[in-house]
């Protein structure tokens, strides 16, 4: 992680708070990312973490509270009074997104490949055999067969979309990607797989993620900071490992004793 001391956030987060009806899913949650760094945000099902992430995305607007973003060449940008064309263009270029059902992130009626020229198009990218060949070499990056290349997502397994989606998001070179439980719904051994890719990825390509997970070893091999939640609040922050090794609050501690092995 890279940190200087006097390069601004990546992202910062100020005292979001979101309601549904009478029932508050986030609470005065405020803080920082910095370049390089990966937060992750844990807690049980109902805990806010993917309210926060998606208040954090623009994908939600946060009923009091702010989110800025330090943009490649605009400088600081609030995210929630960016115009819908503004940001939808932020999301196709400097931001990715990898939901936990692939398909809420992937065209399903077109091919693997179309999938990943998309994004390549965003950011400027119109020569047809260029694009063609950068696809087929993030299928191979994310372990897929480049003569899947044509093929439509409804005909891979769900790890393979998951790959997939992980590919489209990366190819156009994000400066922050947005993970919700990339891992979730998949085999074990599948999890694995995807695992130990994005952290490969995470650490070539040097990208600022903000992971929301439920399990506590996703967090620890792949994040650098955690945040706990519960009830919508944080009540507990730190060093991943600090955080796991020893747990301060009582439910930190709880999850801890309940998931992670002994």
């Amino acid at each position: 992680m890279n940190t200087p001391a006097l390069s601004p956030p990546l992202l910062s987060a100020r005292n979001i708070t979101k309601r549904f009806g009478g029932r508050i899913a986030c609470h005065d949650v405020s803080f920082d990312l910095w370049p390089g760094e990966v937060l992750g945000i844990v807690g049980e099902s109902g805990s806010g973490k993917t309210t926060l992430l998606n208040c954090l995305a623009g994908r939600l607007s946060p009923d009091e509270g702010s989110v800025t973003y330090e943009t490649a060449s605009a400088g600081t940008v609030d995210v929630h009074r960016l115009s819908e064309a503004r940001r939808r263009l932020l999301t196709r270029t400097e931001w990715g997104f990898v939901n936990q059902d692939a398909r809420e992130g992937l065209r399903m009626g077109v091919s693997a490949g179309a999938n990943i020229g998309e994004r390549l198009m965003a950011v400027g990218a119109r020569h047809y055999g260029e694009i063609r060949g950068t696809a087929a070499d993030w299928l191979g990056r994310v372990e897929i067969d480049a003569d899947r290349l044509d093929d439509r997502p409804t005909t891979f397994s769900g790890g393979m979309r998951q790959r997939l989606q992980i590919a489209r998001n990366l190819v156009s070179g994000p400066r922050l990607v947005f993970m919700d439980e990339p891992t979730g719904g998949l085999d074990v051994s599948v999890q694995a797989r995807i695992l130990d890719l994005l952290r490969g990825l995470v650490e070539r390509l040097h990208l600022s993620a903000v992971l929301v997970t439920h399990d506590l070893g996703v967090a620890r091999l792949l994040t650098h900071r955690l945040m706990v939640m519960q009830g919508g609040a944080v009540i507990e922050e730190g060093l991943t490992d600090q955080v796991l090794d020893d747990p301060q609050h009582a439910y930190t501690q709880m999850l801890v004793a309940s998931i992670l092995p002994v």
